[in-house]
């Protein structure tokens, strides 16, 4: 079998080594049982903080039921507020974010999981190194390199369109809106920035530096998957 073969085959459903759920969203519902490999990269511009947010409105995380009784505006302030504290530690510390997004999904290998993918590799690195000896709201945080390059092809496009069946536990992220006045706040800088010639915002030298190349956001990515496990 040719090497260009296994090369196009590689982290889809007809490689029979490498787990294809593992290379598209960087969690296996099989975990350390799965049959397939999870090979987790050495590099990587996506870092996977596992579990780290804990949602009010989740029986598994809070089975007590001691924070089920906020409201949908209560409960969106609240995911809100992490989602920018987050993210504002983690640019700050560690490097550009080209994007961040949390799992909404009920399943143990998603619940929680916050997926983060810098600008550049040596970001993502430098976070993980310096995350996993940090605590969050009284818990260790967890961080890995994570091999996910394309969340539109992580996501359930069902669930987008409100039409997935399986809920919470699909195998495929539900990612969890932030409200549009935040994701003007932390996006809408870069995103007037990449649209902006380099001499209409007073850089010196002309056109010589170019543009960044544009939003990077995750509505411009293109491709999808729609396919279950």
């Amino acid at each position: 079998m040719g090497s260009e073969y296994l090369a196009s085959i590689f982290g889809t459903e007809k490689d029979k080594v490498n787990c294809s759920f593992y290379y598209k969203i960087g969690a296996c519902r099989h975990g350390d049982r799965c049959s397939r490999l999870h090979n987790k990269p050495t590099f990587s511009q996506t870092i996977l903080l596992v579990g780290m947010y804990r949602n009010p409105a989740n029986p598994t995380q809070f089975p007590e039921g001691i924070k089920g009784d906020m409201t949908e505006d209560e409960l969106q302030e609240h995911f809100d507020n992490f989602f920018e504290d987050v993210f504002t530690e983690l640019e700050t510390k560690y490097g550009e974010i080209e994007e961040m997004n949390v799992c909404d999904n009920l399943g143990d290998h998603l619940v929680g999981n916050v997926y983060c993918q810098f600008v550049d590799e040596e970001a993502a690195e430098k976070a993980v190194t310096g995350l996993n000896n940090r605590w969050y709201e009284g818990r260790p945080i967890m961080a890995e390199l994570s091999p996910v390059t394309d969340f539109r092809e992580a996501c359930c496009r069902q669930y987008e369109m409100g039409e997935c069946t399986r809920g919470g536990f699909c195998n495929f992220m539900h990612l969890k809106p932030i409200s549009r006045d935040l994701r003007r706040r932390l996006y809408g800088k870069r995103r007037r920035r990449a649209r902006t010639p380099p001499r209409d915002r007073g850089d010196r030298g002309g056109d010589r530096g170019g543009d960044r190349g544009g939003d990077r956001d995750r509505h411009d990515r293109r491709g999808s998957s729609s396919r279950r496990r």
